[in-house]
C-alpha cells in the first residue's frame, strides 16, 4: 500500500498525533519514528522501515560515507505503538526537529508518512513546484 493525501492534525498538549484512520490497519504491528531531511518527522510502518534499514545494512560499512549514513538512520529513529485511539506520541526531540506544535499535517510519500510545521510545509510546496517539472523529466523511463 502506498501512504498518500494530506490530512489536517493537532498534537495534544502531550505530544501525541493520530496516524490517518484510513492508514491505522497498516500500523498494527507499529510505527517507527525518524527524522525527515527536511524537517519533517517521518513516520514508517514497520515493515516499511525495515525494507530501508536493510538497504542500508547492504552497503558496506567499511566506508565512512555509509557508516554515517547508518548511524544517522538507526540513531535517529524509534519504535512505538498506536494508543486506543490511533495515536503515536511524538517524543520532545522530534517535535524539536520538526518545529512541531498546535496545528501540523500529515502527508503521504508513499512508503511513509510525513509530520509537518504548516510552514515548513508551505515552503517545501513551493520547491516543488519550482523544480516538478525539471525533476520528472530527469527521471528514467518507466520499463
Amino acid at each position: 500500500m502506498f501512504l498518500r493525501g494530506t490530512f489536517e492534525y493537532t498534537i495534544d498538549n502531550r505530544g501525541r498525533i493520530p496516524i490517518p484512520a484510513r492508514y491505522r490497519a497498516e500500523f498494527s504491528k507499529g510505527a517507527v519514528l525518524a527524522e525527515g531531511r527536511e524537517g519533517s518527522v517521518e513516520v514508517y510502518t514497520t515493515d516499511s522501515y525495515e525494507g530501508e534499514a536493510e538497504f542500508l545494512l547492504r552497503q558496506r560499512a567499511t566506508r565512512k560515507k555509509v557508516r554515517r549514513l547508518q548511524r544517522g538512520f538507526f540513531a535517529n529513529s524509534l519504535d512505538v505503538e498506536l494508543d486506543g485511539q490511533g495515536r503515536v506520541l511524538l517524543p520532545t526531540w522530534l517535535r524539536q526537529h520538526g518545529d512541531l506544535n498546535g496545528q501540523v499535517l500529515v502527508v503521504g510519500r508513499g512508503e511513509c508518512l510525513e509530520i509537518w510545521n504548516p510552514k515548513r510545509w508551505a515552503a517545501e510546496q513551493e520547491a516543488i513546484e519550482q523544480e516538478y517539472e525539471v525533476d520528472l523529466e530527469s527521471m528514467e523511463e518507466r520499463p
